[in-house]
């Protein structure tokens, strides 16, 4: 694959899950594997390292032989805390995210969002909606990010917005961008 920069790969495991009747997703086994496993697999080829955002289970990710850093905030603030514990701990000055429950993450992934980006945060956009957590942010945006959380912003897309990312339109991709939030989502895969 032709990266255009070094990326931090972040799969983002630090929920709730109260959607999953409180199960840590990542956990959860889909096809005999747990989700957080499919998606290493394939984002591992991706990006030079990757970052697993977890709030509970650590052992159990750690076990995937991956660094496992948790929310630097309490009480699962959601997915833009776990964009600052990765923005944080990254050792490169790019990360790219996506969530541990879409086990069909595609293989090109880094690339359609570095291309598209260009230097720029970039952000998926499917069927004419914003994919928050799947998103390509540089350390730059850490400040941002911190403050906006500081004064209590929890919806990551107003967030994103105000760091005018790149939309990354994927609709070809949209089944593959598919996330398990519920069983039936997880039985639909």
């Amino acid at each position: 694959m032709n990266k255009t920069r070094k990326l931090t790969g972040v799969i983002l495991a630090g929920g709730a899950s109260r959607r999953m009747g409180g199960q840590d997703k990542g956990l959860v086994r889909f096809r005999e594997r747990p989700l957080v496993a499919w998606v290493i697999d394939a984002l591992a080829p991706q990006v030079d390292e990757i970052l697993i955002i977890a709030n509970r289970n650590l052992d159990a990710y750690r076990a995937f032989g991956h660094r496992v850093i948790s929310d630097l905030r309490p009480d699962f603030p959601g997915p833009l805390a776990g964009f600052e514990a990765a923005l944080t701990h990254a050792s490169h000055d790019w990360i790219l995210t996506c969530p541990t429950d879409a086990p069909l993450l595609p293989a090109e992934y880094a690339c359609l969002m570095s291309r598209a980006a260009l230097g720029s945060a970039a952000v998926a956009f499917v069927d004419a909606h914003w994919q928050p957590v799947f998103s390509l942010l540089p350390k730059t945006a850490l400040p941002s990010l911190s403050a906006a959380l500081d004064t209590g912003e929890r919806k990551a897309q107003r967030w994103l917005a105000s760091i005018d990312p790149v939309l990354v339109t994927l609709d070809e991709y949209a089944a593959q961008l598919r996330d398990a939030d519920t069983p039936e989502d997880l039985t639909a895969l």
